[in-house]
């Protein structure tokens, strides 16, 4: 039977750094995260408060907007840039 994988113990945690570095509100986040339609805003507390793992569009989204590697995001060992939005530059296909 395979494991199931563990879940960043640390994301919560990084994804309300993210929206707080960039002083945005949970409906505003939600917004530049292109999911107003089909997320309600109480999901992002969720996500904040580790009641729910984010699917990965989503955190995809994240990185984007935050301008950071998805690694750094999901990978508790990595920690966030000290500015956000960081540098990396997302192309789209």
């Amino acid at each position: 039977m395979a494991k199931r994988p563990k879940k960043p113990k640390q994301l919560g945690k990084k994804l309300l750094h993210i929206r707080e570095a960039m002083a945005l509100s949970q409906s505003e986040i939600l917004k530049r995260l292109g999911f107003e339609d089909s997320i309600a805003y109480t999901r992002i507390s969720d996500y904040e408060l580790d009641k729910r793992v984010p699917p990965l569009p989503v955190l995809l989204e994240y990185a984007r907007i935050a301008r950071i590697h998805l690694e750094d995001l999901v990978d508790d060992d990595l920690e966030l840039p000290g500015k956000l939005p960081g540098q990396v530059r997302h192309k789209r296909g």
